[in-house]
């Protein structure tokens, strides 16, 4: 597979999108923020989205250079409306706004609605973490996301609501949980299917429900649908997901007839100063870990992770050795960048 350093990657991106249209610094944010997505190894959300958010542009369904719209506001709580936005500039202004609340009152949530797509999750407990607070994140897709059959069913009612949090470590990169409550994300499927891969047993099913790993039978025509993660649990999960970012934000839950993608996410900021005091904190979470890796392994050369750990382990290894991508995804990079008059990728020698 073509390999590009993670700069030159970005650079690429981010002239796709000025001459899309976005004016700085959305370009920008949204280069860094697929890229980065490539570089924790979670190819799925990286610039595999490229070509995908170019058409959103050109069809109207995503709208460039938006801000998000105060709909009401607190000193605790603000509920913001995207405008249909990218999600990359109007989730990182929701979520510093969040962190400018939590930081003056301790504790705050930001409820978004109508908003592009938010793209990784995980980028955005990290921001939080990043300014020394924990938070939690639970996302929804009102529109063209519905992905998921629920538990025992066969036909798609919930899109792939990831919850994500994150938990800030002293000195160190943060402790953070990004997961959807699917068997699968939709953008692994994908991700597959570009490679020639089959997805995970378990994971997918069919138009009639029976269990299949071809990622080409999921997509159809007609489409299959993935199946929650951990059965009736992660069904369950997903339920709180869909109301929490969808419902409660007023952006709406699943329903069919859209074609519209639109996310909602409802985050929840605290700072752990205003519970306990800040170095007992971060002691007994280093502590704790400390204690978790020390299990025992399975595996004689086996080796205990945190989550967030693997992304951390993947950024450093892909800053130095450049980032892989599938000859799909070239060809799609390629052929946006040629329709747009943007000089193409080179691949590293």
């Amino acid at each position: 597979m073509p390999r590009i350093a993670a700069d030159r990657l970005k650079q690429t991106v981010r002239e796709v999108f000025a001459a899309a249209g976005c004016r700085p610094p959305e370009e920008e944010r949204v280069a860094h923020y697929l890229v980065e997505s490539n570089l924790v190894g979670h190819d799925s959300h990286g610039v595999i989205r490229v070509a995908t958010y170019v058409a959103w542009l050109r069809e109207g369904k995503v709208l460039a250079n938006q801000k998000p719209t105060v709909v009401t506001e607190s000193d605790t709580l603000a509920v913001l409306d995207g405008n249909f936005g990218f999600g990359q500039t109007i989730g990182e202004s929701a979520v510093k706004l969040g962190i400018e609340k939590a930081q003056a009152q301790g504790v705050a949530v930001i409820a978004l609605r109508n908003c592009g797509h938010l793209g990784r999750i995980g980028d955005w407990p990290t921001l939080a973490a990043e300014a020394n607070l924990v938070s939690l994140h639970f996302v929804n897709t009102s529109g063209a996301g519905n992905l998921v059959a629920p538990y025992g069913g066969i036909d798609r009612r919930l899109s792939a609501n990831p919850i994500a949090a994150g938990v800030p470590r002293a000195g160190t990169w943060p402790m953070i949980v990004d997961i959807s409550t699917s068997a699968v994300a939709e953008g692994k499927i994908r991700v597959a299917l570009h490679r020639g891969d089959r997805v995970p047993a378990g994971s997918i099913i069919d138009p009639e429900g029976n269990p299949t790993d071809d990622p080409r039978v999921f997509y159809g025509p007609p489409p299959g649908a993935i199946l929650p993660f951990g059965g009736h649990k992660g069904y369950a999960l997903g339920m709180l997901a869909e109301v929490f970012a969808g419902a409660l934000t007023g952006g709406g839950c699943t329903q069919p007839g859209i074609t519209r993608l639109s996310n909602g996410m409802l985050s929840i900021y605290l700072d752990p100063a205003r519970f306990v005091d800040n170095d007992g904190f971060q002691n007994e979470v280093r502590r704790y870990i400390e204690f978790v890796k020390g299990a025992r392994t399975v595996a004689a050369d086996g080796k205990i992770l945190i989550p967030g750990e693997i992304e951390a382990l993947n950024r450093e290894r892909r800053l130095a050795e450049g980032i892989e991508l599938d000859e799909t995804t070239w060809r799609h990079l390629t052929e946006t960048c040629q329709t747009l008059g943007v000089s193409p990728l080179v691949a590293a020698g």
